[in-house]
């Protein structure tokens, strides 16, 4: 079982950044996870962000997001980071991580096993 609570949201500029944290706690080791950022806006469903595979020697990004966010990792610290640059309006959603038993990285919601319970950015223009 992996316990997951995000940080690091708020209220921020367009052009602005952030650094969203995902902390993992519980009695599996999580570098057995890869780990994943989704995005929940009103009235739409989680969209993919970005996935980071066990080792954190791999990584995949939205197309929305390419360039502009990094996620990483420190297994050690049982830590997982989404930095966010270049935040514009449609950035603004609740941003959450999850954690899922693979090998790669996973960019299907439905395929991640624990999940957090979210932090809110919203970018204003």
């Amino acid at each position: 079982q992996v316990h997951l609570v995000e940080s690091g949201g708020g209220l921020v500029q367009a052009g602005g950044s952030l650094r969203l944290s995902c902390a993992a706690s519980g009695r599996t080791s999580f570098k057995n996870y890869a780990v994943g950022w989704f995005r929940r806006a009103p009235g739409q469903e989680h969209e993919f962000v970005a996935a980071i595979n066990r080792s954190g020697g791999g990584a995949e990004y939205a197309d929305s997001v390419k360039g502009r966010f990094t996620i990483s990792r420190d297994n050690a610290k049982k830590m997982v980071y989404l930095q966010m640059n270049s935040l514009k309006p449609e950035d603004t959603a609740v941003y959450y991580c999850a954690a899922g038993r693979s090998y790669g990285t996973i960019k299907v919601a439905f395929d991640y096993e624990h999940w957090g319970q979210g932090t809110q950015v919203t970018v204003s223009s």
